[in-house]
């Protein structure tokens, strides 16, 4: 349900950054989304449509690209993706692990006309 208020800051700021660089409309805006960030695409996507209308964004297309979990282990250092089963270091083993990415969630670039 966290997904509304930050749609809606998506397009507060998309249509911002337009209309401060003299941009009729937003085309597309591209985010980056963390698998660890807890936010679901597809409901950032319908709150986009119906959110975005009226505004400069309204019609844009919304690229999500999902940035995978990674971890580094704080035993022997070696970094890798996390697996989700298991929630270990793959080389030694060991639960003492650092989650290194995979929470981001931000604004990448946009396409404006």
């Amino acid at each position: 349900m966290h997904e509304l208020p930050i749609t809606e800051s998506i397009v507060k700021i998309s249509s911002e950054e337009a209309e401060k660089h003299g941009a009729a409309r937003v085309l597309e805006v591209r985010i980056k989304v963390g698998e660890f960030s807890g936010l679901v695409p597809d409901c950032i996507q319908s709150y986009f449509d119906i959110v975005s209308k009226g505004t400069v964004a309204e019609g844009a297309v919304l690229k999500i690209e999902k940035i995978p979990i990674s971890i580094k282990c704080e035993d022997c250092g070696f970094e890798s993706g996390m697996n989700l089963k298991t929630f270990n270091c793959s080389k030694c083993g060991s639960f003492k692990v650092k989650i290194t990415g995979g929470r981001e969630f931000y604004i990448d670039s946009m396409e404006v006309e």
